[in-house]
């Protein structure tokens, strides 16, 4: 049994067109116009495919196909939410496939001892409000549904204002449910695997990851009369910091990385001298221990820059997940689907967060990579080839299907 991979094609290419770019890629941040769209296409296909829809307080979009028990389900997942400009596999081909898995079952007439459920989850990216997967966080326990619906993106616009506005408030609690087990497709958004020749990551874990914003107070002021040695440029500190994280990451070696992704300068103007500037930093390592060593160095980097250039700062530490080894028993299940496929694998540990991170806290969860070429991602040139993307969705149809138990 398999999938059918001119069906999950066309879906892919259809759901691919709403927010679809000039060149080819993808802006559908959460919670716009564009993410209704994409969220009524699934929701529209999902009821076609004979799934009870549900959706809850948070925006997550639920779609059980019932099984032949009273059994908790097996849950498959992913996001349609993108960053801007960015590509049209993240995502929403982890739905496509969890949803051409239980098209698959239909097809072949299975009967599964567990009901098989497709999740949707809000805001996975962060790209518009933060935390990142803020919704599975609120699902898991982990974030207070109240602070989610306070998260404001940069027009001051509310999470919960705008989850009404496009009809996705839900009456459902967003509260921990229980589930046999948790499957997310995902590309890697990484190069290990296309470089060696794999179709399919059998993944492992999650890194560890910790966000951090910064807030830089100089003093704003003419760019021209303004003697060099009265400057308190914000920019300049800035500049500090953006090197000094670089220089964290090399100093600590081993896997940590380290970036500086979002940089605002005020008043952003030819003729002055920054006054503020706010930006962000994000560490990730596979162990826990190295971003205990690094943020100190952090804290400590920008207090030396701030203090050379005579500005105040605020630094806040406001996200941190620890690392997330996933269940042994949903792991070896991925492994034997691999392995029935026929696709050439490995085991693999992620170093993108992703909403299983926070549903592994709640139960047994597990995840199958397909690659990303040129370990491209968050860009308009993010491409899986069809031929892995088979492979995986068979993985994940096999894995599925092995811990829904036939009836």
């Amino acid at each position: 049994m398999k999938i059918d991979r001119r069906r999950l094609e066309q879906s892919i290419e259809e759901l691919g067109r709403i927010g679809e770019t000039p060149r080819g890629g993808l802006t559908r941040l959460a919670l716009t116009d564009e993410d209704r769209r994409g969220r009524d296409w699934m929701v529209a296909r999902m009821k076609d495919a004979g799934l009870r829809v549900s959706v809850d307080q948070m925006g997550n979009i639920f779609g059980e196909r019932a099984g032949a028990e009273p059994l908790p389900p097996v849950m498959m997942g992913s996001h349609v939410d993108s960053v801007p400009t960015g590509g049209k596999y993240d995502g929403q081909l982890g739905v496509l496939c969890a949803l051409e898995t239980i098209r698959a079952l239909s097809a072949h007439g299975v009967r599964t001892r567990h009901p098989v459920t497709l999740a949707i989850f809000t805001n996975e990216e962060g790209a518009r409000f933060q935390p990142a997967m803020i919704a599975s966080g609120v699902l898991a326990g982990k974030i207070a549904l109240e602070d989610a619906y306070n998260a404001r993106d940069r027009d001051g616009l509310r999470l919960a204002d705008e989850l009404e506005r496009i009809g996705y408030l839900g009456p459902e609690p967003c509260v921990p449910r229980a589930f046999r087990a948790y499957l997310e497709l995902h590309i890697e958004q990484g190069p290990r695997l296309e470089e060696e020749g794999l179709s399919v990551g059998v993944v492992e874990g999650i890194v560890a990851i910790s966000w951090s914003r910064l807030t830089l107070h100089g003093v704003q002021d003419h760019a021209g009369p303004t003697p060099m040695r009265s400057r308190h440029d914000a920019l300049v500190a800035a500049a500090e910091v953006v090197t000094g994280v670089r220089r964290i990451a090399t100093e600590l070696g081993g896997d940590l990385v380290t970036t500086v992704g979002s940089l605002v300068v005020s008043p952003n103007i030819v003729n002055a001298i920054p006054g503020r500037v706010a930006l962000s930093i994000d560490m990730r390592d596979p162990q826990d221990a190295t971003l205990d060593r690094a943020l100190p160095l952090l804290d400590r980097v920008v207090q030396e820059a701030c203090e050379r250039e005579g500005v105040r700062y605020e630094l806040e530490h406001y996200w941190r997940v620890p690392r997330t080894p996933f269940d042994a028993g949903v792991v070896a299940a991925v492994e034997r689907a691999a392995k029935a496929s026929g696709a050439g694998w490995r085991r693999i540990l992620s170093g993108a967060g992703h909403d299983a991170q926070y549903m592994a806290a709640l139960g047994p969860a597990g995840m199958v990579f397909v690659p990303s070429r040129g370990g491209r991602s968050h860009c308009e040139e993010e491409f899986t080839p069809m031929d892995d993307i088979e492979h995986g969705a068979n993985t994940l149809f096999l894995a599925a299907l092995d811990l829904a138990g036939r009836a």
